[in-house]
């Protein structure tokens, strides 16, 4: 049997937030790069000691790099059954990425807290995977 037999048609849309999501951590990783050469910051060198603006941009990145393992698992699990829902919910976790490292840009870390609305996005791929393993155990 081929993948495409397998997958229902709309796990198309959740490719699409697989590649948002791509696009989302170049944008984050870029944004370090200009910002090493901005503030001086050489390799391997992760925090500056000088510039609290350079370290919120670094910890914008290094954060999303430290969850996103987790979040492709349970979109992962989550599109398997319900590719739309979990499309949506993609899409707003990405999003929210965006909105939680431009409110660090600023060299205020509270206003990080933009891009919280993220955890509807997170923990609803999570609700879904559980939703999955309760489905494949006969329990729903």
């Amino acid at each position: 049997m081929e993948i495409l037999e397998l997958l229902p048609s709309s796990f198309g849309y959740v490719i699409f937030t697989y590649f948002y999501s791509w696009i989302m951590l170049s944008y984050l990783g870029v944004k370090v790069g200009a910002a090493r050469k901005k503030y001086d910051v050489k390799y391997p060198t992760m925090y500056s000691d000088k510039e609290q603006v350079f370290n919120c941009i670094q910890r914008a990145h290094q954060n999303t790099l430290e969850v996103y393992p987790q979040w492709l698992v349970f979109q992962t699990i989550a599109a398997l059954v319900y590719p739309t829902s979990a499309a949506v919910l993609g899409a707003i976790w990405v999003t929210s990425r965006f909105s939680y490292a431009w409110g660090y840009y600023t060299g205020d870390p509270a206003k990080r807290m933009e891009g919280a609305y993220g955890y509807i996005g997170y923990f609803g791929v999570i609700i879904l995977s559980i939703a999955v393993a309760l489905q494949l155990l006969g329990v729903l």
